[in-house]
């Protein structure tokens, strides 16, 4: 919904009785007008005005309306003049727009609805006075132009340019209410309407759209609010018109805001700042500016900006000064005292009044030319302690010497003076006065809070300069610690955890008790999670070793102080040493025709290293480590993969005893994994003359020859009567190895070359090891040649 009432302005320029409005110049300006040429299209009003809502109590609005209605007369229809207009309210509850709602009364005045309205709505009452008197002329109005109408339509809210005026919103306090709860509502909710705080809008001169727009950057949601409600600019002839009329492109209702608050209230976009700058003081390295700072347009404290040279610094002035309060009633808390960090050296002093508001400028507040002197510099940069003593750390130095001064350390009421002379080419990179200005010293100090305190020191004429004190509590503290665990070998017990005296990075001494005995530690291993959670670094962990036998025993650690003090026991555990025997399986035993291999696993309970196994062949005997990958062992006992073995020892043909033992990995009881009684056996040969034939002077023979004791191809040879030669049968004979299942490759065949008659041929299978060679057999052929 627009607000604006163009559609009654637009019947006033066809010559219904002229109100103020957006296309009607002002009604009963006053005699001096507003200078227009500084209205800014863009800044109508301030934020900080527009939303003041205490700048006028109900009686100031009362004497207002009295003064700018002294002449008015009433209707002679009995309407009233402003002054004297009366109206029961009704009450509204606080909502977003008007969080102070509204207490309806019987026969309020009018100075009381605006005030009232104003409060509760935080808009400030004097922008309802002037869209009172921009809108319908109210505030000026007298005699017959004084009519019901205008009361029923006071504000122009709910008369749209395109329609007739909304009966829902007709009544004065009804009027009053619904726009400053409208102007609240654009500024609350900017994105539901047209017009924008802080870009570019393009906003018409006048309904006519031939008469043309401008683009308009607003900057500030005052300004937008008053847009929203009457959606048009002023153009050259409205403005150089003054209360008067323009041309037929004029629009008149934010001019003759503009015009009415700044002829009755001063300038809407606010005024300068006013203050002083009283004095303005030096220390060793700073400027203290002291004055006073106010903006006429609101009571809160502003910024002001303090210059020293080029540099500038902002403070708020919001210091106790009741004599200001005094003088301009704006509040005592817009006093300053700005201290301003600086060098040596003459420096210019200037403070600047900084506007709540943009618009109405800044304000110098005065200059000052002053002499700062050179004093000492320097840092108290860090202090420490141990259980004895007291360590600080830090530079000074005189800007008017490179030669090294001395700062006095103090413990409480005892001294010490050293000298500044350690490297700090910090100190020289920032100052360009030498490197040689830092120190660290320390004094000893007894348990508990001590006060220390450091000075740089310069002789007279010059100033000494308090470094700074800090409160110091020296503390032996008692070392803390942890006894992580306790583990066992068959021979030994090993605690570990960590320890550390909070007075100090060093690693600390640990003791370990086994039952009576006992051993040194230090507790210097890596221990990064201590270090992250302590910050006095990684090496305080511990691991310690001491001999036991096997049984039950009671391990404690204690933390020994680094300095003469408490110690903290750790902890203790009761553990038992035990030597577990080994254990392990014989899984099989194998034979060739020449030797004995044995498979299975063995493990020690008390290691994951692979142990030693013995083989015994009947009384031969050999030992190997059982260290072949196992995963099926490692899944059960979770002591590692490699726990397996395969071994061989040589044996003749004949039956052996086969016996294997676990060797404990410490002196302690072996564990047989069993005896297998086995024969070693050399099988002969065996195999097949499938073919022999001749053809010319070639004899071919085929067949197949095995070794029962061996996959592999074996040897064969051929006769042809007296002459032989080898064969290898090793062509494929997948049909042997369905039969004997010992591969497939096992075929052979031979070529001889002979003369022309009577031949025979033999064959005979050649033993994979040492043994017998027997004969598959022989033929008899015929070369025919």
């Amino acid at each position: 919904m627009t607000a604006r009432p163009l559609r009654r302005a637009l019947l006033a320029l066809l010559g219904a009785v002229a109100v103020a409005g957006a296309l009607l110049p002002g009604a009963a300006g006053p005699a001096a007008a507003a200078d227009l040429t500084k209205f800014n299209p863009g800044y109508i009003i301030s934020d900080a005005i527009f939303y003041d809502s205490s700048t006028m109590t109900a009686a100031g609005v009362q004497s207002f309306l009295d003064t700018k209605g002294a002449s008015c007369v009433p209707n002679a229809d009995g309407t009233p003049c402003l002054k004297s207009y009366r109206q029961d309210t009704v009450t509204r509850a606080p909502d977003a727009k008007c969080p102070g709602g509204y207490t309806g009364a019987t026969g309020e005045r009018a100075s009381d609805i605006i005030a009232k309205v104003a409060a509760g709505c935080g808009i400030n009452p004097r922008v309802i006075l002037v869209t009172l008197q921009k809108e319908q002329g109210l505030i000026t109005a007298s005699g017959a132009s004084l009519t019901a109408t205008r009361y029923q339509k006071a504000m122009g809210y709910g008369c749209p340019d395109t329609a007739p005026c909304d009966a829902l919103y007709y009544g004065f306090f009804n009027q009053v209410y619904s726009a400053a709860a409208q102007f609240k509502n654009y500024a609350m909710n900017p994105q539901n309407f047209n017009y924008r705080a802080g870009m570019n809008n393009t906003i018409r001169f006048h309904p006519n759209v031939a008469c043309g727009s401008s683009t308009v950057f607003i900057q500030n949601k005052a300004t937008a609010g008053l847009y929203d409600y009457t959606p048009y600019q002023p153009n050259a002839a409205s403005l150089a018109a003054g209360y008067g009329t323009g041309d037929s492109c004029s629009s008149y209702g934010n001019r003759n805001f503009y015009q009415y608050f700044s002829d009755w209230f001063g300038n809407p976009t606010g005024v300068p700042p006013i203050g002083f700058l009283d004095s303005v003081t030096t220390a060793s390295t700073s400027v203290t500016a002291t004055g006073w700072a106010l903006d006429p347009d609101t009571t809160d404290p502003i910024t002001v900006h303090i210059y020293v040279d080029d540099t500038s610094t902002a403070f708020v002035a919001n210091t106790s000064r009741p004599d200001v309060d005094a003088a301009y009633h704006r509040g005592a808390n817009h006093g300053f005292s700005a201290t301003v960090q600086t060098t040596p050296g003459q420096h210019n002093v200037c403070a600047w009044a900084l506007n709540s508001d943009i618009g109405s400028g800044n304000t110098l507040l005065g200059c000052r030319t002053v002499q700062v002197p050179s004093p000492p510099r320097g840092a108290f940069d860090t202090e420490t302690s141990d259980a004895t003593s007291i360590t600080t750390t830090g530079w000074a130095m005189d800007p008017d010497t490179t030669a090294p001064i001395s700062v006095q350390m103090s413990v409480d009421a005892a001294t010490q003076t050293f000298l500044a002379d350690g490297p700090r080419p910090d100190v020289d990179a920032a100052f360009h006065n030498g490197a040689n200005h830092g120190f660290t010293a320390t004094m000893p100090a007894q348990p508990g809070t001590h006060t220390v305190c450091l000075t740089a020191l310069k002789p007279p004429p010059g100033e000494n300069r308090s470094l700074g004190c800090r409160s110091v509590t020296v503390v032996n503290h008692t070392p803390t610690g942890f006894l992580d665990s306790v583990t066992t070998t068959p021979t030994s017990v090993t605690a570990s955890g960590w320890a550390l005296d909070p007075d100090t990075k060093d690693p600390i001494t640990v003791h370990m008790y086994v039952d009576g005995a006992s051993a040194a530690f230090t507790a210097n291993t890596s221990r990064p999670d201590i270090g992250a959670a302590f910050g006095l670094g990684d090496l305080h962990g511990y691991s310690a070793t001491m001999p036991a036998a096997p049984g039950s025993h009671t391990v404690c650690t204690y933390a020994i102080n680094a300095t003469p003090g408490d110690s903290k026991p750790l902890g203790c555990r009761t553990v038992t040493v035990r030597n577990q025997a080994p254990i392990g399986s014989l899984d099989s035993v194998t034979t060739t025709p020449s030797s004995v291999t044995v498979s299975g696993w063995a493990l020690d309970p008390d290691t994951t290293d692979p142990v030693t196994v013995h083989m015994y062949v009947d009384g031969s005997s050999q030992a190997f480590v059982a260290n072949a990958s196992r995963p099926d062992v490692d899944a059960f006992y979770h002591l590692g993969a490699l726990h397996g073995f395969v071994a061989t020892m040589p044996a003749a043909t004949g039956t052996h005893s086969v016996c294997l033992y676990a060797i404990n990995a410490t002196p302690g009881t072996n564990t047989t994994l069993g005896c297998r009684t086995v024969t070693v056996k050399n099988q002969d040969p065996i195999g097949v003359i499938d073919t022999v034939t001749a053809s010319g002077t070639t004899i071919t023979a085929t067949g197949w020859a095995l070794d029962p004791d061996t996959t592999d191809p074996i040897t064969v040879h051929m006769y042809v009567d007296s002459a032989s030669q080898a064969l290898l049968a090793n062509s494929p004979r997948p049909d042997v190895d369905a039969f004997y299942h010992r591969g497939p490759d096992h075929g052979f065949t031979g070529t001889a070359t002979a003369a022309v008659g009577k031949h025979t041929v033999c064959f005979y299978a050649i033993n994979a090891t040492p043994g017998n060679n027997p004969p598959l057999g022989c033929r008899t052929v015929t070369v025919t040649g």
